[in-house]
This record gives C-alpha cells, sequence and structure tokens, in this order.
C-alpha cells in the first residue's frame, strides 16, 4: 500500500470551502455518511488531510523550536526542556480555544439562575400577571438560548482542540522518526525497535488525550468560585458544608494524580519491555520455531505482560474510584449541603432547592470527572514527554566527514585514526589506522573475525567517531550491508531507491550483479514485490538486490562489506569481475572481504587483527616481503573458494567498488544523472490489511467480557449495577418524600405561607444517609470490579494471541509486515488495557443514570412521554445512521496505522544504508505520507463524533426548550417541586443522552482493536507440537535421514520449490549440500523442520517426521542459519536462554568456537549485555555465538545452514575442524557456498532448481567432467581447482585406507 501524497489526492477535504454554517454544524461531511450508508468505506473515500495539518509542516515546525531550546539549553548549561519547545509551538491557538471553553462553562453556570426564575415563577404563579408570564417566557427562551449555545461552543471547543492535540501528536511522531533516522550507532544501542514503537503508539497518545482536559485545571477552581458565591446567594454559610465535600474531592483527586504519574512511568516501562522482546521473536520467528522454544519465550513475555498489567489495575482501580466519586458526588454534596441547612434552621424554597442542584450538577462534571481527568493526564503526560525529551537528546550520527558533492577530486583519507566504540574501554576498537584511497583504486580489507573491519567502513561512513586522527571523505557514499537490507516493495523500487528509471543504466546494473535469471524466476520479474525483510528472496538474492541499489545509486565512494559471501563460486567471481572490477571501475572501492582469490586484483590490501594495522600494500609487495601472514594468504589460496561468504562482523550496508587493475573502461555509470535531478519518491509496497465489514457481532462483545470472568460474574456484576442504580434513584425519592410527603424529588414544599414541618427527621436523615453510602459503596464496587474484568480480559486476549502467533506457520510472517503485528500488541492491546475499560464503565453508569433519569421524569410528569418517545425514535436512528460509517473509519484508522509501524521497523533495520546513501530525507517523505494517510481517518473519526453530536445536543435543547414552556403554558396545573424536578433532570439528560450516545460509538469503535486481537487469537496454526505418539527419549539414536519423493513449497498457491527429491543421508554421514543461489538449499531444512508441511516421506531413524509432533522432532535437531539471531540480553541468556547448562558447559561451546577469549576480555565476560541484535558484536562473532547455541544442544543431527559465511576462512576451518571432531558420531548436513570447506565431507549434495542433481563423493563427482559439481569447482580458477581436486583426492585415499585397516 503505498500513499498518495495528500498533494496530489483529488479527493480534497469539502472542509477547505465550506461555509461558518456548514463548519458549525457539520454539514460537511454529509456526502461521506451517505456513501458509508450505500456501502462500505475505502481509503479513497476519505479527503486529503488538510495542508496545515501535514506530517511534515506540522514536524518541521515543532523540530524548529525544539532545536532553538536545545541551543538555549547549551548556552545556559542546563537541561533543554520538550515542554517549553511544546508551548511555545502551540500556546497562542491553544489559548483561544481555552477562552472558549471558560465561556463554555460560563455558560453552564447561567443555566441554574434561569431554571430558578422558572421555578420561582410557578411556586408565585399568579394568572393575572400578564407582566409576569412574559417576564417567565424570557426566562425560558433564555434556558433555552443557553442550552443552544453551551452545545456549540462545547462541540467547537473540542473540535478544535482535538485538532491541536491530533497536530502536537503528528508533529512528535515526525520528530521521533526523524531522530530515528540520524541515530548514531553508539545510540541505537541505547534504545530498541520495541522503544520507538512504543513511544509511536501509547506515549504520543498522552500528548493527543492531555489536550483535551488541560484547560480544566484553572476553568475548573474558577468554576467552583463562581458556583460557591451563587450558592452562597440562595442557601447562605450551609453551601460550604457541600463545597467542602468537593474541596476534599479533589484534594484527594490530586493525589491520585501523582500516583498515576508513578504507576504510569513503571508501566511504559513493562510495555517497553514486552514490545521490544516480542519484535525479537517476530524478528527470529525461525529460529525461534527451529529451537523449539515458542513455549519457552511465551511464557517469558507473559511474565513480562503480568508485571505490566499489575501496574495498570492498580491505575485502573484508582480510575474506578475516580469515577465512581463522579457517580455518587452531587448525592453527597445535596445530602451534606441540606442536612447542614436543616440543624443551621435555615428555609428554603423549591427554586432554591433546584437551583442548588443544578449548580452541583454543573460543578460535579467539572469538578469530578474533567479536572481529576486532567490531573490523571498531565501526570502521565509529564512522564511521556521525559520519556521522548531522553530519546530525542540520544547521540546523532557525526557529521565529522560530510559526503561533500564531488566538485573535484573524490577521496577517502584516513590519518592515524584511533577510536572506541565503547569509552569506557580502555581498548581502541580501532588504533592507528593510515591509509588514502583514490578515483580508479579497490582496497581490500582482511583479517579474522573481530579484527575491525566492519568498523573501518563505519569510521569512513561518520558512525564511528574519531577519539585521535583525522577521516577526511570527499564524495557520495554507497553503502552494502554484510546483512543484506531489502524492504518491503518491488525487487525494481528496492534497486532504485529513489532514483529514476533509465532502462539501459538499469539492465546494465542487473547484468553485472548477476539477477537476470532469478528475474526471470519470478511470475511478475522485477514487479514481484518483496515482503517484509525481504522474506521471498533467498539471502543471495538480497545480497545482489542490495549491491545493485548501491550501483544504481552511482556513488564516488563505494563501501562493500563482504558482499560476495551470501553467493555460489560462480556468481562471486561474476560478481567482482563484472561488478567490482568493471562497473565500478573508476569509483573509490573499498572492500571487506574473506575472498582472499580475488585479493591479486586489489590496488592495496590492508590487514587488520585487533583493530591494528597489521600491514598495508599490494599483493606482489606481500609475496616479495615475506611478511608473516603470507602463509594466511597461500593456505587460503589453496583452501578458499571464490565463492562469497557473507562477510565479515558488521553491522552496516554495503556496496561494491571498482578496481583499478583492470584496464578495461567502464560504460555502465558514465550517463547517470547529477545526483539532485534523478531522484523520486522510493515505492513502498505493503499487502493491504484484511478489515471486517459490518457491526461488531455479539460474538465479539461475548468473547471479551468472557475472556476472564465466569458468567456468575458477569451476571453479579449487572445486578451490581442495577443495585448502584436503584440506590441512587431511592435516595432521590426518600428526599422527595422526606420533603414532602410526595413522589417529587428535593422539595421541600411550602404551603401557601404555611410550612409543611416533617415528623421524626432522625428517621428520614438516618435512611437518607444509609442511601447515600449505599450508592457511595456501590459505585466504587461495581467501578473496581467492571476494570477488574475488562483489564484481565485484556491480558486474557493478549495472552491468546500471542499463543495464537507463535503457533501460526511460517507463512503466516512472510506475509504480514512485522509493524501490522506490533500494531496489534501494542497500539490495539494499549486501547483495551487503557481506553476501553474506562469508556465501558462510563457507558454503563451514563446509560443507567439516563434511564433512571427519564423514568422519573415520566413518573412525574407523565406527558412528558410524549415528546420522549418520538425523540428517542429520531435519536436511534441517527445514532444508527451514524455508526454505519464511524464503523468503517475506525477500521480504516487501524488499518493505516500498521504502515507507520512497518515503515519504521523496516527503517531502523536498514538504518546505515539509509544514512550512507543520504536517503533519510527521502524516507522521512515516506513516514510523512503514511501519517499523512493516517491522519485523513483519524480526521475524519474526530469531526465524525462531532457531527453527531452536534446533532444530538440541537435535538436535546429543542427537548428543553418545548418542556419549558410547556412548563409555563401548565403552571397552573403542576406544582413548583415537580415543574423544578423534571427541568432540572432535562439539563440532565441533554449532557448525559448526547455523551451516552457518543460514549456507545466510542464502544463500538474501540471493540474494532478486540475485534482485530481475536481474528489474530484465532490464526491458522502449524501441526500440533506434541502427538499422542512420541517418539522414544533416545531417538534418533543414530541420525538416520531419508528423503523420499519430497515436494515442498512454502504455501498452496506457491511454486515447487523441491521436486521430487529423494535421497538417503546414512548414520553419522558428513554431507555438505552446494548449488546455485536459490537452487533450494535452505528450503531442504525448512522441509526437514517442517517450517511449511512437505509432501512426500521424511524419515528419520525410520520414524517418518510428519508423524510426530512439531517440538518432538524440532528439539532433536540442532540448527544454525545463516543469519544470527541474537537477543537484548547478557551473552549468558544468548547461550543458554532458559538456564539449561553449567557455565562450564558454557565456556567449552566458546572455546570450540574460537569465542572464548573474545569473550573473556568483555567488560562483565558473560553477563555482558548485548545490544537489540547484537549490534554490539560483528555478524561473524553473532554467527558464532549462534553456532555455540547449537552446539550446547548436543543432538544426533546438527545442520549448518551457511553458518560460517561470515568468519574467516582460517577460523571457518578451525571450527569445521573442532565440528569434525566432537560431532564425529553424529550426523552433519553443511549448507555453504565455500567449497574448500566440503571436500572434507563424506558425500555432497549437488542441487540446481529445486531438484536434485547430484549425490556422490567429493572424488567421484570431480572425476566426472560432466558433472555441476565439477564445473562451479573448475569456476573458481586453475590454481584453487587444482588444489580442490587435489586435497579430494587425498581424503579419499584416507577413507580407502581406513576402510582397508578397519
Amino acid at each position: 500500500m503505498l500513499p498518495v501524497p495528500p498533494e496530489v489526492k483529488p479527493n480534497a477535504s469539502p472542509l477547505q470551502g465550506a461555509n461558518l454554517c456548514s463548519r458549525l454544524f457539520v454539514w460537511w461531511l454529509n456526502p461521506l455518511f451517505k456513501i458509508g450508508h450505500k456501502r462500505r468505506l475505502e481509503e479513497d473515500d476519505m479527503y486529503s488531510v488538510l495542508p496545515e495539518d501535514r506530517s511534515r509542516h506540522l514536524g518541521e515546525e515543532l523540530q524548529g523550536y525544539w532545536d532553538q531550546e536545545v541551543l538555549r539549553a547549551q548556552k545556559d548549561a542546563r537541561e533543554p526542556s520538550l515542554t517549553k519547545a511544546i508551548i511555545k509551538c502551540y500556546w497562542k491557538s491553544y489559548l483561544v480555544w481555552g477562552m472558549f471553553m471558560f465561556l463554555e462553562e460560563g455558560t453552564r453556570v447561567l443555566l441554574p439562575i434561569f431554571l430558578g426564575k422558572i421555578i420561582s415563577y410557578v411556586e408565585n404563579y399568579d394568572p393575572t400577571d400578564s407582566a409576569t408570564l412574559y417576564e417567565a417566557y424570557s426566562y425560558a427562551a433564555g434556558l433555552s438560548a443557553c442550552v443552544l449555545v453551551w452545545a456549540i461552543l462545547h462541540h467547537l471547543y473540542f473540535y478544535h482542540i482535538q485538532r491541536v492535540g491530533m497536530r502536537l501528536r503528528v508533529a512528535m511522531c515526525h520528530m521521533i522518526y526523524h531522530k530515528a533516522l540520524h541515530l548514531s550507532s553508539l545510540a541505537m544501542g541505547k534504545t530498541t525497535t520495541g522503544q520507538i514503537v512504543s513511544l509511536l503508539s501509547n506515549d504520543v497518545n498522552k500528548l493527543d488525550q492531555v489536550t483535551m482536559f488541560l484547560h480544566f485545571l484553572w476553568v475548573g477552581p474558577l468554576q467552583a468560585i463562581a458556583v460557591t458565591a451563587l450558592l452562597w446567594m440562595e442557601t447562605g454559610i450551609s453551601c460550604l458544608a457541600g463545597m467542602a465535600v468537593l474541596m476534599i474531592l479533589l484534594l484527594l483527586q490530586s493525589y491520585i494524580g501523582k500516583l498515576f504519574s508513578s504507576l504510569w512511568g513503571k508501566t511504559a516501562a513493562f510495555t517497553d519491555d514486552r514490545i521490544r522482546t516480542l519484535s525479537e521473536v517476530i524478528t527470529g520467528i525461525k529460529t525461534i520455531k527451529m529451537y523449539a522454544w515458542e513455549k519457552s519465550f511465551e511464557d517469558l513475555i507473559t511474565s513480562l505482560r503480568s508485571k505490566e498489567i499489575s501496574k495498570i489495575l492498580r491505575s485502573s482501580y484508582l480510575r474506578g474510584v475516580s469515577l465512581a466519586s463522579f457517580f455518587a458526588v452531587s448525592k453527597v454534596m445535596v445530602f451534606v449541603t441540606f442536612i447542614t441547612n436543616y440543624h443551621l434552621d435555615n428555609m428554603i424554597t423549591a427554586s432554591q432547592v433546584f437551583v442548588v442542584v443544578t449548580l452541583y450538577e454543573a460543578v460535579r462534571l467539572t469538578g469530578t470527572l474533567y479536572f481529576p481527568m486532567a490531573v490523571e493526564k498531565v501526570s502521565e503526560a509529564v512522564v511521556s514527554i521525559r520519556r521522548i525529551k531522553n530519546f530525542l537528546l540520544l547521540d546523532e550520527i557525526s557529521q565529522h566527514n560530510p559526503q561533500l558533492p564531488s566538485t573535484g577530486e573524490t577521496i577517502v583519507d584516513v590519518q592515524d585514526f584511533t577510536a572506541f566504540w565503547n569509552k569506557a574501554s580502555n581498548t581502541p576498537t580501532l588504533q592507528g589506522l593510515s591509509f588514502t584511497v583514490r578515483p580508479g583504486e579497490l582496497l581490500a580489507v582482511i583479517g579474522p573475525v573481530g579484527a575491525g573491519k566492519s568498523s573501518l567502513l563505519c569510521a569512513v561512513l561518520g558512525e564511528l567517531p574519531p577519539s585521535q586522527g583525522l577521516v577526511s571523505v570527499h564524495g557520495r557514499i554507497a553503502y552494502v550491508p554484510q546483512q543484506p537490507w531489502v524492504f518491503s516493495g518491488t525487487v525494481r523500487s528496492n534497486i532504485l531507491f529513489g532514483k529514476k528509471y533509465e532502462k539501459e543504466r538499469y539492465e546494465k546494473v542487473i547484468k553485472a550483479c548477476a539477477l537476470e535469471k532469478d528475474l526471470q524466476l519470478l511470475e511478475d520479474g522485477d514487479l514481484a514485490v518483496i515482503g517484509d525483510g525481504g522474506i521471498t528472496l533467498s539471502a543471495g538474492q538480497k545480497a545482489r538486490v542490495g549491491l545493485a541499489r548501491a550501483v544504481y545509486q552511482d556513488a564516488d565512494i563505494y563501501l562493500l562489506d563482504d558482499p560476495l559471501s551470501a553467493v555460489d563460486a560462480e556468481v562471486s567471481r561474476h560478481l567482482f569481475q563484472e561488478c567490482v572490477c568493471q562497473a565500478l571501475k573508476e569509483k573509490i572501492t573499498i572492500l571487506v572481504t574473506h575472498q582472499l582469490q580475488f585479493l591479486k586484483d586489489a590496488s592495496q590490501i590492508l590487514i587488520l587483527k585487533d583493530g591494528k594495522m597489521v600491514t598495508k600494500g599490494t599483493y606482489s609487495e606481500f609475496l616479495k616481503s615475506g611478511v608473516d601472514v603470507i602463509s594466511f594468504f597461500k593456505k587460503e589460496k589453496e583452501e578458499a573458494e571464490p565463492s562469497p561468504i557473507p562477510g565479515t562482523p558488521t553491522l552496516k550496508n554495503q556496496t561494491s567498488s571498482g578496481s583499478s587493475v583492470q584496464s578495461q573502461k567502464s560504460s555502465l555509470l558514465k550517463d547517470a544523472a547529477p545526483e539532485d535531478q534523478d531522484t523520486e519518491n522510493i515505492e513502498f509496497t505493503l499487502s493491504p490489511e484484511d478489515r471486517l465489514d459490518g457491526n461488531v457481532g455479539f460474538k465479539t462483545y461475548k468473547t471479551y467480557f468472557t475472556a476472564s470472568a465466569q458468567w456468575f460474574i458477569i451476571i453479579f456484576l449487572i445486578l451490581l449495577n442495577i443495585a448502584a442504580q436503584v440506590a441512587y434513584i431511592l435516595q432521590d425519592w426518600w428526599l422527595a418524600y422526606w420533603a414532602n410527603g410526595q413522589s417529587t424529588l428535593y422539595a421541600i414544599v411550602y404551603g401557601k405561607g404555611k410550612l409543611i414541618v416533617e415528623p421524626d427527621s432522625a428517621w428520614y436523615f438516618t435512611v437518607h444517609a444509609v442511601l447515600t453510602v449505599a450508592t457511595v459503596l456501590f459505585g466504587i464496587t461495581r467501578s473496581v470490579l467492571i476494570f477488574y474484568v475488562l483489564v484481565n480480559s485484556s491480558q486474557t486476549l493478549h495472552n491468546k494471541m500471542l499463543e495464537s502467533i507463535l503457533r501460526a506457520p511460517v507463512l503466516f510472517f512472510n506475509r504480514n509486515p512485522i509493524g501490522r503485528i506490533l500494531n496489534r500488541f501494542s497500539k490495539d492491546i494499549g486501547c483495551m488495557d487503557d481506553l476501553l475499560p474506562l469508556t465501558f464503565q462510563d457507558f454503563i453508569q451514563t446509560f443507567l443514570l439516563v434511564i433512571g433519569v427519564v423514568g422519573v421524569m415520566v413518573a412525574v410528569i407523565p406527558w412528558i412521554v410524549i415528546p420522549v418517545v418520538p425523540l428517542g425514535i429520531i435519536l436511534f436512528f441517527l445514532w444508527r445512521y451514524f455508526l454505519e460509517t464511524s464503523r468503517d473509519v475506525k477500521r480504516l484508522e487501524c488499518a493505516t496505522r500498521s504502515p507507520i509501524f512497518s515503515h519504521l521497523a523496516s527503517s531502523l533495520r536498514g538504518l546505515w544504508t539509509i544514512q550512507a546513501c543520504k536517503a533519510e530525507q527521502r524516507f522521512q517523505e515516506l513516514f510523512d505520507a503514511h501519517q499523512d494517510l493516517h491522519s485523513e481517518a483519524w480526521f475524519l473519526l474526530l469531526t465524525a463524533s462531532r457531527w453527531l453530536a452536534m446533532r444530538l445536543d440541537v435535538i436535546c435543547a429543542i427537548f428543553v426548550t418545548v418542556v419549558a414552556f410547556v412548563s409555563l403554558i401548565l403552571a397552573e396545573s403542576l406544582d413548583p417541586g415537580r415543574v423544578g424536578l423534571v427541568l432540572s433532570l432535562t439539563l440532565t439528560l441533554t449532557q448525559m443522552f448526547q455523551w451516552c450516545a457518543r460514549q456507545s460509538i466510542e464502544i463500538e469503535n474501540m471493540m474494532i482493536s478486540v475485534e482485530r486481537v481475536i481474528e489474530h487469537a484465532d490464526l491458522e496454526k502449524e501441526a500440533s507440537w506434541e502427538y499422542e505418539y512420541r517418539p522414544p527419549p533416545a531417538w534418533p539414536r543414530s541420525g538416520r535421514i531419508s528423503f523420499n519423493s519430497v515436494n515442498f513449497k512454502y504455501s498452496f498457491d506457491s511454486p515447487l520449490i523441491l521436486k521430487d527429491l529423494s535421497a538417503l543421508i546414512n548414520s553419522e554421514r558428513k554431507v555438505s549440500i552446494v548449488g546455485r543461489t536459490g537452487a533450494g538449499k535452505s528450503s531442504l531444512i525448512s522441509a526437514l523442520f517442517r517450517l511449511a508441511e512437505p509432501e512426500g516421506v521424511i524419515r528419520i531413524d525410520g520414524i517418518q517426521a510428519t508423524r510426530i509432533g512439531l517440538h518432538d522432532l524440532r528439539k532433536k535437531m540442532s540448527v544454525v542459519s545463516q543469519e544470527p539471531v541474537l537477543f537484548t540480553a547478557t551473552m549468558r541468556k544468548n547461550l543458554d536462554p532458559f538456564n539449561e547448562h553449567k557455565d562450564e558447559e558454557l565456556w567449552n561451546a566458546l572455546e570450540e568456537v574460537q569465542l572464548k577469549e573474545a569473550v573473556k576480555f568483555l567488560p562483565d565476560k558473560m553477563d555482558t549485555d548485548l545490544a537489540e541484535s547484537g549490534l554490539n558484536l560483528s555478524v561473524g562473532e553473532r554467527q558464532l555465538v549462534c553456532l555455540a547455541r547449537a552446539i550446547l544442544r548436543k543432538n544426533q543431527i546438527l545442520i549448518l545452514d551457511k553458518a560460517t559465511s561470515n568468519v574467516d576462512p582460517r577460523t571457518d576451518e578451525l571450527i569445521h575442524k573442532k565440528i569434525r571432531e566432537k560431532f564425529a558420531q553424529c550426523t552433519v548436513l553443511t549448507i555453504t557456498h565455500r567449497l574448500s570447506t566440503v571436500i572434507d565431507s563424506d558425500w555432497i549434495m549437488v542441487l540446481d532448481s529445486g531438484t536434485l542433481k547430484e549425490y556422490k563423493r567429493p572424488h567421484e563427482l570431480l572425476q566426472d567432467t560432466d558433472s555441476l559439481f565439477y564445473r562451479m569447482v573448475q569456476q573458481l580458477g586453475e590454481a584453487e581447482a587444482t588444489a580442490i581436486t587435489e586435497r579430494a583426492k587425498q581424503v579419499h585415499r584416507r577413507g580407502v585406507l581406513g576402510c582397508y585397516s578397519q
């Protein structure tokens, strides 16, 4: 899904041309509701975002204020304040809308005054006094006008203030992503993808919410003062008793607000850990499945979730108490006021009673709902702003090495360079390096694992700042990472990377990077869509796409971090000759490599060890000098194959470079357009996310409520809610009975000059007190119970979704980007934790309140039913009509949010490529486009809710007008108590009814999050982890594997990858699997592990693989993949995640993979924390850690899938030697492109296009000049081929002698 830039989107917003009335009553949105009524809304139906709301505009505006604040803080030697930057950016518009809110609340205070005047007229009704009647009509008109003005001001305020919140959120997201694109390597070690996702999903929402309630912090107290003054005028000093209750409550709410702040900080930390762990699990899901670790990681994430939920529950209980106080406080205030008034022997009239009640209602909403909400949201926002500020203050990539445009000679000049990755370490990463590379030169950098080769490239990129020395880089850089990075899009868009498509130039690049055959195999050629992380491509194909991207960039300087390692020997030689030596002939090229057979073509060779330069010179100089290292080269010449290996430890992206040795000129890039003329937007392509249609069904609600509670608890909760409402209404009724013995509420009736005295006041006060206490207790109990049930439901559904995700086949992860999955675990679960329980509780309270109020009104004045029934019918149909569109808009909002997270996760994976290619701006534009698309849906959601609320309030205002005027017309037949009661309840109803309707819609919209979670909690599962039939505990004893007519594909609609493959691997055999990139080598391992169900029969020690559980199968085989998977934990936890081995075993495993010494030198040895994905280790070291992890499992079958491709040949040889010794009694399958390491194998399996072409001993294959294997060896060059053939003979001879001696 590629977002359409708003400036070219045809569906312009009608708001831009709307008149005042249309804006005021949201008429401009009517066409959208008509469409939503007819059919499901699609993305194209959404209106383009307004120019002033675009992500780029908002982000750059706030970024400017933040940059100014940082500069001022540096000048004043203080810490910068993000809050100050936000205030300076938004204070003007925010203050203006604050004035609107002040007027709105002022209008609410006027309502009781008009109400009192109307009741006073009825109280002193005189049919002969027409002047008084007209005065009463004017009061009724004033009451109606106030209600209408209040509604207009209220919705104007909330619409614009929510828009300010949206702008702040969008601007902050822009800044966070902008910061992420410029993070330095050191800074990346201090944060994680999970934390950044949490900032973008949860923290910025706190800013969105705080804007709505912040003004109540000052309006609330002012309103309380005004109400107190009016109450004093009505009841005298007794009003202070009621207001004292409010003040005590406000103080309590302020204390609760501080608790919220503390709890939110702890909750956010647990959320970060959960999302980070989940992100790592999804990224490494293939490894986790092959190691059968799903249950262990499920327990780990569930444990983190339990800690998170414990904090959320405490916050929820506090929220429950706050909401219960909102429900009951007016009753307590009325009771305290009247009891005080009684003891002071004050007289009170009906008009005074209802003025008091209505004033308390006015202050109740602000004082016990909005003000506490403001305190809570401010407390949470302070924590979120601090978290965002800490992220924004992380170090950015050093600008020491500006990539200057090619105005003169390009050059890379490094002089006496020393640098530290870890400044606390005494050992420099690189020390005393000096070299110069000019155009047309190829510098080859070699050395063992961890020597600092990739760090050298980081230094040239500016990622590793110098502590001493100088790096001068003049020219544009292209960088190809050791672990290739591709994003979700077409093959072509990955190669173009924002450059304009030029067919001739593009085809030359495709040919130079050996992609022609691969593209022919893809159904859509170069327009085939690559999934998230390039899962549809093999490692070799991804490496060549990354190399092609770099070549097409036409940079001046090419930094290549062993790009040849992921491909086979033939392709490796092609890439070196056609791409490095010819296409990049005139460029500066620095090539990190383990392919020593190519060194003779390098202009210079730099040998690194332990971060120091051992020596530097040309290949011929080394041969002449007789330095100690020559034996290493000679050995490599004999054993190393031209086949590429993924290289050395690196954290970045690389590209290829040119050789100065070649004499031919390269014409591939000579016609390339200048940098500033041939760029265009990078095209990301995401498969559209599925959306459900229609209502959120009853089944969803049922699943949600019963997820953590039995039916009897649900029934008890319903009864508790009814009991709370009954106590609430009984209190009204009892007060009326106490007042005048009639069915009016609150009225202390004064007869015509005679006071009706209540008998036995103590009895009435006792009952009133009991009902008041019951109202409070029932209110608190039901609130706490609702939060308990719903928050635990959220936890249960999270755990079900987690279990479902972990049991889903690998195909699910291939088809769904990581951002889409994380969106559900962060944003949707966050909504279920935080907003949905609160909204449900609010709705239930308000709904019961509306039912109770309507019931009392009809009971007191039966004719009220005449306007109430049509009013109810109109509102119901309006609600239904609105919901049809609102649901679709909410689903679009959820669906358009996922690409934001996917884009973020993809950008972080390819961060160094983006930085090296200076593509930050293009990726920022893509992020802004995704944000703008989401803002379109969000803005429609915001305005649609105003569309409904405005109509509800206008209808309610008409209802108030009817009731007010009819009451005056029928004044003769009504007593003042009933008029006062009905009018005061009508005013309550106007606010409550529209709020109730809107909250019901909010629930329906938020339930879409539940719907999305439930959808992922019921995914298609792979086979069971355990079957009833379990293999014997000692199985497999011998490790004999047989394949019989095996066909394999990853999905039912994809082409076959393995075709009719049959082979027998006898016990204890060491079998190597070779073939061209994309031949199906890794798919053979996937079939063995049943990552998708194979056709045909695979047997291990006679037991059919498909007849036992997946865990029983996978736990009995050890595997090491080409792409190392490490977690943000200690070295010990990465080796032994679940504490199954002793320290001695861990050290032995490290020694066997040549890592023991390196780990000993780490600051905390095995307790050293590894950064996310092991970024503080080289890629080679990461592979060795994974290999050590596999060795620890001590299984009868070991599988190495290019497991040592990123280590130097000497280490590779030592490791394979150790494996041959340690696993002599085991079956070992090795997939590799390094042919020198396969010659010692017992048998070699040659695959081509998914079919088994050859399966013989190495010596036999080399004797057959027609064999594929023979041709592969010959492609290494005469010297290498001869050495490999000779070694095969020696191995064969030893085998024959061994058999003879036996």
